[in-house]
């Protein structure tokens, strides 16, 4: 057969057992492929749900009743299905609650709408229809809304924004102690510039022992340190109004190369040279001290010899 102005015939390549099923029969496919997924973290939507014991191939297992967690750790094949995933994602990265609620929304608007595809409704239609539903849902939600930067005192706004978090914490594992942690987490918001609201300046660090209770918020810059180094003893540990020190450089002496090689022909050289070393840290510290600085923070090593220097001069040490 002949085929007009040079064309060829399209040949399509598929893998084996690859589904090449299209129209209402894999529409079908698709919604009951996301309520399957949509029944998974059913269980766990409110104050009394459930936690799932998720175990993958790594042999890792992983407890949670977050939505966004069981979602990503689901090992989910199909196309469709993975869209819930994605939606429960986004709703993490955007809000920070309500995971488990998008994909169960998201399951019962299609399965509400499989009797209109076997009806032989066009899907289309049905996009059209939940567009329009979705604008008549999102002003009445804004016409509901409150408006807590105007018209409030800063008692009322963090009222208000303790009861939002006191609700989010109904599901989670420390509702039992939702009002202490609703009013921690708001008083920690609340200190953030209002103009910005930059939660990477929030920060949790977990130490394992102790109760709920005991959780407590820093207002300022919280190290997870220790000291562990000779003479912490003599430390000081606590200081009023510090002036603080941030360091990027090491403060010790540093090993030579493997192949390094360094030749003399005086053998009195060689204590010029180590004396140049010695010269170089001692420089170093001699200008942390002349800073005025009582706190000393290194991001790098400090070493025994920067240790003893700085308790010697009674500075507060951390690296």
């Amino acid at each position: 057969m002949a085929y007009p102005f040079g064309m060829q015939p399209q040949i399509i390549l598929l893998k084996e057992g690859t589904d090449t099923s299209q129209g209402k029969p894999q529409l079908i496919s698709n919604i009951n492929a996301c309520v399957a997924v949509a029944d998974v973290v059913r269980t766990t939507l409110g104050p009394r749900g459930m936690d799932k014991l998720m175990h993958d191939a790594r042999g890792s297992v992983t407890i949670s009743n977050d939505g966004a967690t069981i979602m990503k750790t689901l090992d989910i094949i199909h196309p469709a299905a993975k869209t819930l995933v994605d939606i429960s994602l986004s709703q993490d990265a955007e809000v920070g609650d309500g995971t488990t609620t998008v994909v169960l929304l998201a399951a019962e608007f299609l399965k509400e709408c499989k009797s209109f595809i076997e009806e032989g409704v066009h899907s289309q239609a049905i996009i059209r229809a939940f567009r329009q539903a979705s604008e008549l849902a999102v002003s009445h939600v804004k016409a509901m809304a409150t408006d807590i930067s105007s018209g409030k005192s800063e008692a009322e706004r963090a009222e208000l924004l303790r009861r939002c978090a006191i609700t989010s914490l109904n599901s989670k594992l420390v509702s039992g102690e939702r009002e202490f942690f609703g009013t921690m987490v708001v008083d920690a918001v609340m200190k953030l510039d209002p103009r910005t609201l930059d939660l990477r300046m929030l920060g949790v660090k977990k130490v394992q022992g102790g109760g709920l209770r005991d959780s407590f918020l820093v207002d300022g810059v919280a190290f997870k340190k220790t000291f562990s180094y000779a003479g912490f003893e003599m430390q000081r540990k606590s200081i009023d109004r510090p002036k603080i020190l941030l360091l990027n450089i090491e403060l010790e002496l540093k090993a030579e190369r493997e192949n390094a090689e360094v030749r003399l022909d005086d053998p009195a050289a060689y204590q010029s040279i180590v004396d140049a070393e010695w010269n170089v840290i001692y420089d170093k510290l001699d200008k942390c001290a002349a800073s005025g600085a009582n706190v000393v923070l290194s991001r790098l090593a400090i070493g025994d010899l920067g240790t003893q220097y700085f308790r010697r001069s009674r500075y507060l040490l951390r690296r």
